[in-house]
């Protein structure tokens, strides 16, 4: 009985420790993971040379994160730790970047936003003889899409409305708006043609006795390919016209400039998120040439990328070794 009891006891140890170790599975298992986020910026002690950086490599050792990641063009980076990894624990994030100077940073996990700055590599100064290449006057050119109407004439038309006055209406519909003479409806319509459209269209009485009509439905004010309208005449018969502005929608591409903010080695610009055509101007040494941008965003005097906010397009550009700006 007792080797019974024994048996029993340690079978009731191994349910207990596997439901125990089922529970602490399932609390693991809907934990939230914690994020890391932070920005990632050029050290410099000028709070307005302080630029994102792009494409830096950001990882953590000891496999703590599910997957490394790379910063984003406003500098932005986020890590998602294992769910196995709660607030306290030690950890060593690691920043690189072909530019930068390697970044080791050892801390805690917490809530807290990670501003990390990055010291850019020393540039290789200009070879004996060759002087920098001095780049002055940077402006960048690019056009917007405008929606532009263009009037093409007038349109107009008359509409002859028959009835007979004095005809009392008897409960025939239609009939005048106080239900005592017999009524007509009559209606008009024109088209504008494939694509045009009518504006500032009206329709008024011309001809007969105009104050026993009534305008019925408006088809007609808001303009458009089509417009019509109705009428209810309880008179004699009247004429109506209908008369509107043709105009031809057409999209057109306007110019625009922008001009670059500078801040030491570095410009920074932003354009409307619909801009096309964009190409940077520059004086390099004295001699104007154009850069067309284009989406790799190459430029040989300077290293650029760009990020989309919601309006906007941000765009920063990093001077290449041998040039300075004048």
């Amino acid at each position: 009985m007792s080797r019974l009891t024994k048996t029993s006891g340690w079978i009731a140890v191994v349910i207990g420790v596997a439901l125990l170790t089922t529970i602490l599975a399932l609390i693991i298992w809907h934990r939230k993971p914690i994020f890391l986020r932070g920005a990632i910026l050029v050290q410099d002690a000028d709070p307005r040379k302080q630029l994102p950086i792009a494409h830096v490599a950001v990882s953590v050792s000891d496999d703590l994160a599910l997957f490394p990641t790379t910063s984003d063009s406003s500098g932005l980076f986020v890590l998602e730790l294992r769910k196995l990894i709660r607030r306290g624990h030690p950890i060593v994030l690691h920043f690189s970047d072909p530019q930068y100077r390697p970044l080791v940073l050892k801390d805690f996990v917490s809530d807290k936003l990670y501003i990390v700055h990055l010291v850019p590599v020393s540039s290789e100064p200009a070879p004996q003889g060759h002087p920098a290449v001095k780049v002055a006057n940077v402006r960048v050119r690019y056009t917007v899409q405008a929606l532009t109407e263009l009037n093409v004439g007038s349109a107009a038309k008359t509409f002859e409305i028959q009835n007979k006055g004095d005809v009392p209406c008897k409960g025939q519909h239609p009939c005048s708006p106080d239900g005592r003479w017999k009524a007509t409806l009559g209606s008009g319509s024109l088209d504008a043609g494939p694509g045009r459209e009518f504006r500032d269209a009206r329709v008024s009485c011309i001809a007969g006795p105009c104050p026993f009509t009534r305008i019925e439905s408006d088809g007609f004010s808001k303009g458009g390919q089509n417009i019509s309208f109705s009428v209810r005449d309880w008179s004699d018969a009247t004429t109506f016209l209908l008369e509107a502005e043709v105009f031809r929608p057409m999209v057109s591409q306007t110019e625009h400039w922008s001009y670059p903010v500078v801040f030491g080695d570095s410009l920074s610009f932003t354009l409307p998120a619909d801009a096309g055509s964009e190409s940077i101007e520059a004086d390099l040494d004295g001699q104007t040439i154009i850069f067309p941008l284009g989406p790799s965003l190459f430029l040989s005097w300077a290293a650029c990328d760009s990020g989309a906010q919601k309006t906007t397009r941000v765009y920063r550009c990093a001077l290449r070794p041998g040039y300075q700006f004048n």
